[in-house]
């Protein structure tokens, strides 16, 4: 494509932009740390689902300072229910370095930025752009499918050669001065426009740049390579009551959902049938003395990006003489709201 021609295509998308863009939060603000919180926020989360967790954390953590001094299971818990957690224990781990290395000002410089744990090469870009009107290009989900459909780029999307194909014909594409501008509108496009399922081509402003669309391969695009293998976990959990208290069991390796509680668990390589799980060593080891009384409440199929978690839920009365492991947080029935769990574990609870 003539360089005329890339000129063009950015004139396209800011032009249809102004007219069709979403009115957002994180838009109305040059913030650095609003936008921010709004990038990770979004990572892996759709506009509808995130903009009310974003206003929920914009309110209650303003500045980096109030989120830094925030206490873990607080940041958590606000966070319940969007998944992938360790973007929340990174916002908070990141917010505490900003304070101690920056006295509290978010960093200005790209590199600096890109160093904040959690901050990719994407989020960077668009926070310096965003915030400062810095020239550095966003390739994210939705730039990958419009690039590779007006270009009929059929390198793979998620390998290192596609990866730098892509950021590279971003930048070249990029308006410089006017960077935050068009990077909003090439995600918006995306997001909007360009879908990834029927888009609407006849009605599109750069169908006429469009190869994809000249050639009618639009769905082919964007192209992507191995599929990802994923692996089956199987959770025995139990709802441990002695009276009006119930027992809960915080995740401290690094594993999925590090830093959430949950009810004690027994994980197995199979799914085990209550006689298989009865005679588990670990079993006997949780309940060592008769005098309990357990029921099969339900199963839950929890699928995450790599793993699908396959979760029995039983609900054990025991006597109020039976000490359970030290490690087993003691708390009232009612008081399990002030704790953040993982969203498998939400459902349970709601369930009851």
């Amino acid at each position: 494509m003539r360089m005329e021609e890339d000129l063009r295509l950015s004139s396209i998308l800011i032009d249809w932009y102004n007219i069709n863009k979403r009115d957002l939060p994180w838009r109305n603000t040059t913030s650095p740390y609003l936008i921010w919180l709004s990038e990770v926020i979004l990572q892996q989360t759709r506009v509808d689902q995130g903009y009310s967790y974003f206003n929920k954390f914009a309110e209650k953590y303003p500045t980096v300072e109030l989120l830094a001094n925030a206490e873990e299971d607080d940041v958590l818990k606000l966070w319940q229910g969007l998944g992938y957690y360790s973007r929340a224990r990174n916002l908070h781990s990141a917010a505490k370095f900003i304070v101690n290395e920056y006295d509290g000002v978010f960093p200005f410089k790209y590199k600096e930025v890109l160093n904040l744990k959690g901050v990719g090469e994407y989020t960077a870009a668009a926070i310096v752009s965003f915030a400062y009107n810095q020239p550095y290009a966003v390739v994210d989900g939705n730039v990958y499918r419009v690039l590779s459909r007006v270009f009929a780029i059929d390198k793979p999307i998620d390998n290192g050669s596609g990866k730098r194909l892509f950021n590279e014909l971003a930048m070249a594409l990029l308006d410089k001065s006017n960077a935050a501008l068009h990077n909003q509108a090439i995600m918006e496009f995306g997001s909007l426009q360009c879908t990834p399922v029927s888009p609407d081509c006849v009605n599109c402003p750069a169908s006429a740049l469009c190869l994809a669309y000249a050639r009618g391969e639009v769905s082919r695009y964007p192209v992507k390579g191995g599929k990802i293998k994923t692996k089956n976990r199987y959770f025995n959990y139990f709802d441990i009551r002695v009276g009006d208290f119930m027992y809960l069991h915080k995740r401290t390796d690094k594993d999925i959902w590090q830093g959430l509680y949950e009810l004690p668990l027994i994980e197995s390589d199979k799914d085990l049938t209550d006689g298989e799980l009865y005679g588990e060593e670990v079993f006997c080891n949780l309940f060592p003395t008769g005098g309990i009384q357990i029921r099969y409440i339900t199963k839950m199929k929890h699928v995450l990006s790599h793993q699908t978690v396959y979760a029995t839920f039983y609900q054990v009365e025991i006597p109020e003489e039976l000490l359970m492991d030290e490690k087993y947080l003691k708390i009232k029935i009612e008081e399990v709201d002030l704790y953040p769990v993982s969203r498998l574990s939400h459902k349970y609870l709601e369930t009851l």
